[in-house]
């Protein structure tokens, strides 16, 4: 009598199952999936009709065609924080609170360096868009833990500055949680690199994280950092950081045309990242 492995007795065993079983780990993965859209810029502005229109405008794309949607991610500067008190804020949170999906914003410049004293800082921030949203929070920081996923938003505003850097209590906060070997997302204002290829110091000190070596250093290192998501230079660009997948999308302040902004549709399937540009029609 041959010897039979428990593995080849089991395959056949349920051999008569292996389509039902197969469809059913399709359907699995499909549900297990990440879908995001990422917004960033979008700049609203009580002074422009227009800005205040487009980001009605993506809201209504978005609820029309990605259904099945996991969140909207938005990245900073996305209202322009020049009003006396929250008039601003709460226009971009009413428009975006009709989305079909949650929606989780950080903080840009325009957040974080507001006209004069009067519009809304780091703490009404918080209270609009942070807390109660089922983030865990660390100072400036918050984690989305969703579908076996890390989702990181971490500020890298600096108050009263157009430049941005992470804190020491920023990068201690992104490495705990790296630390916990979960696929995990970053999503914050500055990029990391001079993708766009600047000669000018002074333009470079403004839009790249100004402490990018240590970040690199510190948290790209960890192979569960698929990708970061970025914004603030208005450039559309898509690169690596030692296998770490780098985004930054292009500023929904700048259409493609007449009501065509842009955002980025991202799919994540176990370590498989999709994305693509799309645009509202």
């Amino acid at each position: 009598m041959s010897n039979i492995s428990r593995r080849t007795f089991l395959k056949g065993a349920v051999a008569a199952s292996t389509l039902p079983f197969a469809l059913n780990a399709a359907e699995k993965k499909e549900s297990d999936s990440l879908k995001i859209i990422h917004i960033t810029d979008s700049h609203m502005d009580l002074a422009n009709s227009d800005s205040v229109e487009a980001m009605e405008l993506a809201v209504a794309y978005i609820n029309k065609n990605y259904k099945d949607l996991d969140f909207v991610l938005f990245g900073g500067d996305n209202f322009n924080n020049n009003v006396p008190g929250d008039k601003d804020a709460q226009k971009f949170k009413a428009i975006v609170d009709n989305l079909h999906c949650p929606y989780y914003s950080v903080r840009g410049n325009k957040e974080s360096s507001p006209k004069g004293d009067k519009e809304i800082g780091l703490a009404a921030f918080k209270e609009m868009f942070v807390t109660n949203r089922g983030l865990k929070q660390s100072a400036k920081d918050w984690l989305l833990e969703a579908k076996g996923y890390n989702i990181l938003g971490l500020d890298s505003c600096i108050e009263h500055q157009n430049n941005g850097r992470y804190s020491e209590e920023t990068l201690a906060f992104a490495e705990k949680v790296l630390k916990q070997n979960k696929p995990t997302l970053i999503l914050n204002h500055h990029p990391y690199t001079n993708y766009w290829g600047g000669t000018e110091e002074k333009d470079i000190h403004k839009y790249v994280l100004n402490n990018t070596q240590e970040a690199q250093k510190r948290l790209f290192h960890y192979n569960n950092l698929l990708l970061t998501l970025s914004g603030h230079k208005h450039i559309d660009s898509v690169s690596e950081i030692q296998g770490t997948k780098v985004i930054v999308t292009r500023g929904f302040v700048r259409p493609k045309d007449l009501d065509m902004y842009p955002m980025r549709y991202i799919e994540l399937a176990q370590n498989n990242i999709n994305e693509k540009l799309i645009y509202t029609e």
